[in-house]
């Protein structure tokens, strides 16, 4: 069974062929020059030559000859099917690294775009803070409130002293302790958002110093998640 020929190879190939019918055509009985000369060197260091691709260095560089030995082209060596695995391994690694690398530029691009100066981005921070505050205190002042709304259910709640509360008032009460820990829960979200967000513009800012001073978009390496989702809106 022959080896697998690569398309470049094929191509290669009918290159010579092409030159060799136009040879016969102008010069009868020269077809075979016309056609390339393959020569290699096995591994046992025996020369061969041929005007074929020569099986026995399959898993060798072949030279293609002009007839006066001048080289016309290269012939890679033929690829098992393990090689050839390994190929495009090592290509679609190459490939996600490029694709990387031109995210990483957009991204970057896009960042200095959006914050072409150090007062743009301290302001973009401050108004990103300034939203996440106002949830908190929104969630505070509904604590206010429940305390509020407790204060009867719990007098109410002094005439039972000792006694088995009403299913209704004590429905009321646990719903209030329930909001109020809900509320609670989204004050500490809501802290943790604070520090998320400094975080954020922190990376993003000590990003932007390094661009501004002249690093080259792309060359600082993936960005942060933070960072990498607010540079792509």
């Amino acid at each position: 069974m022959r080896p697998l020929i690569p398309q470049s190879c094929l191509l290669l190939l009918s290159a010579g062929l092409l030159v060799g019918g136009e040879a016969q055509a102008q010069a009868p009985g020269t077809a075979k020059s016309g056609a390339g000369i393959y020569t290699c060197t096995t591994p046992e260091g025996r020369r061969l030559t041929s005007d074929r691709p020569i099986v026995e260095c399959s898993a060798r560089e072949q030279r293609i000859l002009n007839a006066d030995g001048s080289l016309r082209a290269i012939l890679p060596p033929f690829l098992s099917p393990e090689e050839r695995a390994a190929q495009e391994a090592r290509d679609r690694k190459q490939a996600a690294e490029i694709a990387a690398r031109n995210d990483a530029i957009r991204r970057d691009r896009n960042l200095m775009m959006r914050y072409p100066t150090e007062a743009k981005h301290q302001q973009a921070r401050a108004e990103s803070l300034d939203d996440a505050n106002k949830a908190r205190l929104i969630s505070e002042h509904r604590i206010k409130d429940l305390a509020l709304e407790r204060k009867p259910l719990t007098d109410e709640a002094e005439f039972y002293k000792g006694k088995p509360l009403p299913a209704k008032l004590k429905q009321q009460l646990d719903a209030n302790d329930a909001a109020v820990g809900a509320q609670r829960e989204l004050i500490e979200n809501q802290k943790a958002e604070l520090v998320r967000i400094n975080g954020r513009y922190d990376l993003e800012l000590a990003r932007l110093k390094r661009l501004w001073a002249g690093a080259a978009p792309g060359s600082l390496g993936a960005a942060p998640a933070d960072a990498a989702a607010s540079a792509s809106r």
